[in-house]
């Protein structure tokens, strides 16, 4: 942003969130940052920055799942900067398992990372962006999805729909927000990228019945080990600040081109199995409907 901004950041020890941690520093910008170990993100920054950049950082240990403590860390950023223009969630968690094999609390701490957490952080952040910040001056959320909240895969089902949950929830919370807030919201759609996102996988054993080579969980396993992931985080990070400055975002952006790629191709696979299929849609409607005088008068109601 060519003015200097004040960033709410979750799951910073790692990955994007670390790589958007320095750009935030590096550019001038400030940053509120969470992390499962603050003492050694704190050691490690020490270690790079001069005090004047350091009074720019505040590290925080935040339990995204406790409301309480996202409550405290927005109003200790608050206390330190006087506002906060853009919000990151980004702490992510996945679990590689078929749905038979994967234990419910497992998968019920995906949603608690990547779903209610998110929606805990997005909640406040609407209210300081609404009642803090200087009248009109709003914020931003960037809600960090992946294209997994677009197109699933094998083995991440329960990753995939906490992604798609965000997503929903990110486009209702755009179209709820009026004109004279000034929020943005958009979620963020990464394709492979070399953050160790592999490595922190929590990995289960084949459950017995899809243990064929020739499975396609078999086979996504195999590939998922071997394929080269694309993305960069620090260019990742420097496209998250210049996407900060925009304005009219859309609800959706594809970081890499292998993201582009995967969600252009779901997206038009999803408008000809529509096409395909319309006469059954269709023949569901009441009589003495005119169904393209009946779509275009509900599309324009929608806006």
């Amino acid at each position: 942003m060519s003015q200097k901004s004040v960033w709410f950041v979750t799951g910073t020890s790692s990955g994007l969130g670390n790589a958007l941690l320095h750009e935030i520093l590096s550019s001038g910008n400030s940053i509120i940052a969470t992390a499962r170990n603050p003492e050694s993100l704190q050691a490690t920054l020490e270690q790079k920055y001069d005090a004047e950049t350091l009074k720019r950082a505040l590290i925080i240990k935040v339990d995204i799942t406790q409301p309480n403590e996202i409550k405290a860390a927005f109003a200790a950023g608050l206390q330190k900067f006087g506002e906060i223009n853009v919000v990151v969630n980004n702490a992510g968690y996945a679990v590689l398992s078929e749905i038979e094999e994967c234990p419910m609390d497992l998968a019920r701490i995906e949603f608690e990372i990547m779903f209610w957490g998110p929606v805990h952080i997005s909640k406040e952040a609407i209210r300081v962006f609404r009642e803090v910040n200087p009248p009109g001056k709003g914020g931003c959320i960037f809600n960090v999805s992946s294209t997994g909240g677009y197109s699933s895969q094998p083995l991440l089902s329960f990753y995939n729909a906490a992604k798609f949950a965000i997503e929903g929830f990110t486009e209702s919370l755009r179209k709820e927000m009026s004109p004279e807030w000034n929020i943005q919201a958009s979620a963020i759609e990464p394709g492979g990228f070399n953050t160790g996102w592999r490595d922190g996988l929590t990995i289960l054993p084949p459950h017995p019945a899809y243990k064929a080579d020739n499975s396609p969980t078999s086979q996504y396993r195999a590939m998922l080990r071997h394929i080269p992931f694309i993305g960069s985080p620090e260019r990742a990070a420097k496209a998250l600040l210049t996407l900060s400055g925009k304005k009219d975002l859309p609800l959706r952006i594809q970081l890499g081109s292998d993201a582009a790629t995967l969600i252009r191709h779901t997206a038009r696979k999803t408008i000809a199995d529509s096409e395909k299929w319309e006469d059954i849609a269709h023949s569901t409607n009441i009589d003495g409907i005119d169904p393209p005088e009946y779509t275009k008068s509900l599309l324009a109601a929608l806006g």
